[in-house]
């Protein structure tokens, strides 16, 4: 098959706000630093931990150590924190039926792996790019352009799945299509704004992806 679907995790496939969240909280009180509010942590969800602390105010040479003492708690709880989003498992085995799938995210590809065999749908994914696996995270191109040339991916019959700017973004940069789903973390009137085609549910991206493909 030459039709290709990516998808994005967070916000897309997975909710895991209760995990992140929670892995956030332990970071900070780790430093004995007061945790930002739940609502300014949401808002960044879909950027890499890095950019996440960075714009949360922690000191350039303390970000590294922040990111570490969220993995090692975040790993911990991951799987037992996180849910298939609805309707999520079902849209993916759909798809895998009529394309071959990949997986794009900002999230480490490790703790990706684990989760996507936790729910048992890693196997209809024959890629997954993570932070690790590039130099310059979504909304840049190369996530999607790295994911691509491992399937031997065209633009033309090539789409992405996400919930945020910068999924519509690295697509948009990546030279294929984007369809944006409100079930994560940017509003639909977000997505909207920059982008034609947002629907309300993964299955209805992926009929309305397999329809035009």
């Amino acid at each position: 098959m030459s039709r290709v679907i990516l998808f994005d995790l967070d916000g897309t496939v997975i909710d895991s706000t209760e995990a992140i969240l929670e892995s956030f909280t332990v970071s900070y009180k780790e430093f004995g630093v007061v945790k930002p509010d739940d609502k300014e942590i949401k808002a960044l969800i879909g950027h890499p931990l890095d950019d996440m602390y960075r714009s949360l105010g922690v000191l350039e040479n303390e970000v590294d150590e922040y990111v570490a003492a969220y993995k090692r708690h975040y790993r911990k709880i991951s799987r037992e924190k996180t849910l298939l989003i609805d309707g999520a498992k079902e849209a993916i085995e759909y798809a895998s039926i009529h394309a071959r799938l990949g997986v794009v995210t900002t999230k480490t590809a490790r703790y990706s792996k684990e989760l996507l065999e936790h729910f048992g749908i890693f196997h209809h994914f024959e890629v997954l790019i993570g932070r690790e696996d590039v130099e310059n995270p979504k909304p840049h191109a190369e996530p999607i352009l790295k994911a691509m040339s491992s399937m031997n991916a065209k633009s033309s019959s090539s789409y992405m799945i996400g919930d945020t700017r910068l999924d519509l973004f690295s697509a948009k940069n990546a030279g294929i299509k984007c369809v944006g789903v409100s079930t994560g973390y940017d509003s639909k009137e977000t997505l909207q704004m920059h982008n034609e085609h947002v629907k309300d549910s993964l299955k209805e991206a992926v009929e309305y992806i397999l329809h035009k493909l």
